[in-house]
């Protein structure tokens, strides 16, 4: 399968891309409860269930649902259709298609595409707790429990998240053909303070390679949690007081855009890159060192046969489970359903039959792919079209193996996930109604000043004080102020439980 499908967009963003049962298992008893719990006879009409989900769309979409509803027919008296969406469209397409009232049942949603919390909030997705107690008992004795707590929104699940990475875990990702070639030593590798003897190594080597590779969307790693992405309110990991502050006066950020800027002056950073949107024509090359990504198991193989070279990586961050990992890939019932029960009970299904999500995923056996074992395939050349992105689509612990992927690949993820330590504030999610306009403002600061700091381009020493007035002046404090109350809140109720 593509990279693109197996690693998903959790890598390069944030999708983020699960705890494991083993991609081998029979669907057992969950698929047994998951029929009776139907409810239906084979008397009743056949409900079909409209899917939207992200992704290019694939000329055999039609030909696989076609198989798809073959099985879910037979399973739960139910059908489905796919509709796809691009990535870049699918945000503004769902907000239209969602205040139109258009028809759906499900639909892709994640906190970085059309965005969960706030769609939750506006009433667009169905509150399921209900319907996960009686119809998705499957799903909660599956996945990880971190994924359906780190989910709700005041307090109450309106999704299905994917089983698949749990943690954060950011990396630094090398060339190794030129950490090979001038025997660089990367066992040491941890602080971006650290990374500098390697830069300047290469620089002095290669005066033509870009050594640190960043797009405009880049932001130096601190350990601290933000409550909106990429804003400047959050709170530190290993906070006692869960207080908010302002990043941008942290020690620790202060300390990361000053050595920033030391890696920009010297050349080691892009000219251009507080305003690149995309760094795979200059990463094709081969002529970089260094590159920061969110990582999971076996990922530089992946990455490394995406790239066409290989690639190493080492840990540049501790594992940690944040809103953003576990709200990477969720799966929503649409609140104007006409059929919430029976979108339940495919959803189950999607998430411990195997049969079903590997034909979801991977197409129709035989045309799209052949199995090599009992948990193991390979594409066929049909498969080009149909090529899924799998994180998107449900548990992926249920899919069969590549060929190339060790024996214990889910066991790998297993470890992985059991390593996460939650973020203070995972499960809380910053309800910005009563401070809309001034969040507007400070969206309109960050344009200004961000990328610039972030990347290295200007002197914090002269802009930094100058972004932190322009965000006072916005109505930052007042942000960060409700913030606090809301968290202190959240805080006192859930040390009560």
């Amino acid at each position: 399968m593509s990279n693109k499908k197996r690693l998903g967009a959790t890598l390069t963003a944030v999708t983020a891309l699960s705890l494991v049962l083993g991609a081998c298992g029979s669907s057992g008893s969950n698929n047994n409860a998951a029929s009776s719990a139907s409810g239906s006879s084979s008397s009743e009409k056949p409900v079909n269930l409209i899917w939207y989900t992200i992704g290019t769309p694939q000329k055999d979409v039609d030909k696989v649902m076609a198989e798809v509803s073959k099985y879910t027919k037979e399973k739960i008296n139910a059908t489905v259709t796919m509709k796809m969406i691009d990535w870049g469209d699918y945000q503004q397409k769902m907000q239209v298609l969602v205040a139109s009232g258009e028809p759906m049942d499900i639909m892709f949603t994640s906190a970085g595409g059309f965005d969960y919390v706030q769609n939750a909030r506006k009433g667009a997705f169905l509150q399921i707790d209900d319907l996960l107690d009686k119809y998705g008992q499957g799903i909660k004795d599956t996945i990880d429990p971190a994924f359906l707590s780190g989910t709700k929104v005041d307090g109450h699940n309106y999704g299905i998240p994917a089983n698949k990475e749990l943690p954060q875990l950011e990396v630094w990702r090398f060339n190794k053909n030129v950490v090979d070639k001038y025997n660089l030593d990367i066992s040491n590798v941890r602080s971006l303070e650290s990374i500098e003897p390697l830069l300047k190594k290469v620089k002095e080597n290669e005066p033509t390679f870009t050594p640190f590779v960043m797009t405009k969307d880049y932001v130096p790693y601190v350990p601290y949690d933000y409550l909106i992405t990429n804003l400047p309110m959050a709170v530190k990991l290993d906070s006692p007081d869960h207080k908010v502050v302002d990043i941008l006066e942290t020690d620790e950020m202060k300390q990361a855009l000053e050595t920033m800027h030391k890696y920009y002056t010297a050349g080691y950073v892009a000219p251009e890159a507080a305003t690149t949107g995309s760094t795979t024509d200059l990463e094709s090359t081969g002529k970089w060192l260094l590159d920061r990504a969110q990582t999971q198991p076996l990922a530089d193989n992946v990455w490394s046969a995406s790239f066409g070279f290989p690639v190493v990586s080492t840990p540049a961050s501790d594992p940690i489970i944040t809103n953003t990992s576990v709200q990477g890939s969720i799966m929503a019932i649409s609140a104007n359903s006409e059929h919430p029960e029976k979108a339940m009970q495919f959803l189950n299904l999607l998430n411990t039959d195997p049969v079903l999500r590997n034909m979801v995923d991977s197409g129709i056996e035989g045309v799209h792919y052949e199995k090599t074992g009992d948990n193991r395939m390979k594409n066929l050349p049909e498969s080009k079209n149909y090529d899924m992105p799998s994180y998107s689509l449900g548990n992926n612990m249920l899919l069969y193996l590549n060929e190339n992927d060790p024996d214990d690949k889910w066991e790998q993820f297993k470890k992985f996930n059991a390593s996460g330590v939650p973020s203070p504030i995972l499960g809380f999610n910053f309800d910005t109604t009563k401070v809309a306009t001034e969040l507007t403002a400070v969206q309109n600061v960050k344009e200004q000043f961000w990328s610039s700091l972030m990347t290295g381009t200007v002197d914090p020493a002269t802009y930094l004080p100058k972004a932190i007035q322009q965000f006072k002046n916005a109505g930052l404090d007042k942000i960060i102020a409700e913030a606090q109350t809301q968290l202190d809140a959240w805080v006192a109720a859930n040390q009560q439980k």
